[in-house]
């Protein structure tokens, strides 16, 4: 019986340790991974088109009217996460004579006061899918769609916006 105890006492022992070791090595991994996206800034990246006619610039002003929008529609699902993702579309309609090379846009969900609930900008032009738009000719029309998720049920989601926040032309 005494053999039998130790044997007993030494299996219950190592299982101790065993599960110790995996606990100190997941927390060791969870801090790892902490400090990497604090370092690499949580991996929000806002990307921005180089070399881009933006706001403020005459020639920005003069051509945003021509670069005509239709109005934005939403797509809204529920991930088993919990959260809400919602996909804003809308038609670009490139109405300025010239080739658009490069298209800019922020898409936003926003609350009654028209603050923005969630928003983000993405590049449309040249496009980062495989076998997107690469350039936008005079009178063609492009589909633009932002996805944003991380929305709740509670949040005040009032209304969508679509914008031109940049472009530039063909040489």
């Amino acid at each position: 019986m005494a053999a039998t105890d130790k044997t007993a006492i030494a299996k219950s022992e190592s299982r101790v340790i065993i599960i110790a070791v995996a606990v100190v090595a997941a927390l060791l991994i969870a801090v790892l991974f902490y400090f990497l996206m604090r370092a690499t800034g949580g991996g929000t990246v806002t990307p921005t088109l180089q070399g881009a006619i933006r706001p403020g610039s005459p020639e920005f002003d003069q051509y945003r009217e021509q670069i005509v929008l239709d109005d934005p529609e939403a797509t809204e699902a529920r991930r088993p996460l919990g959260d809400i993702v919602m996909t804003l579309q809308t038609t670009v309609r490139n109405l300025t004579g010239k080739t658009l090379t490069g298209l800019e846009m922020r898409g936003a969900v926003v609350d009654h006061q028209n603050q923005p609930v969630k928003q983000r900008t993405v590049v449309f032009i040249p496009s980062p899918v495989p076998g997107g738009s690469v350039e936008l000719p005079p009178n063609k029309t492009v589909v633009a769609r932002v996805v944003l998720d991380g929305m709740t049920e509670t949040d005040d989601r009032a209304n969508i916006k679509m914008e031109v926040t940049a472009f530039k032309f063909k040489n």
